[in-house]
């Protein structure tokens, strides 16, 4: 048990993923960006070079400096 409890929850990727996927969905840049990330990676998701384009793209028009790197 952590010193504060609490023991958190277990990692999951996939939920990481569709909870990016709905804060990208809103216009989140950081979620977009980090969704693109698994998506060219595949973790938590299938990998989908284009689609993560896609969503890093959305998050550098957002001037996100990691995006638009």
């Amino acid at each position: 048990m952590a010193e504060d409890g609490c023991d958190g929850v277990a990692q999951s990727d996939a939920d990481a993923v569709a909870w990016y996927r709905k804060a990208a969905n809103q216009g989140h840049a950081g979620a977009q960006c980090n969704l693109a990330f698994c998506l060219s990676a595949g973790r938590g998701v299938e990998k989908d070079p284009a689609l993560a384009v896609e969503w890093m793209a959305r998050a550098a028009d957002q001037a996100l400096p990691g995006a638009q790197e």
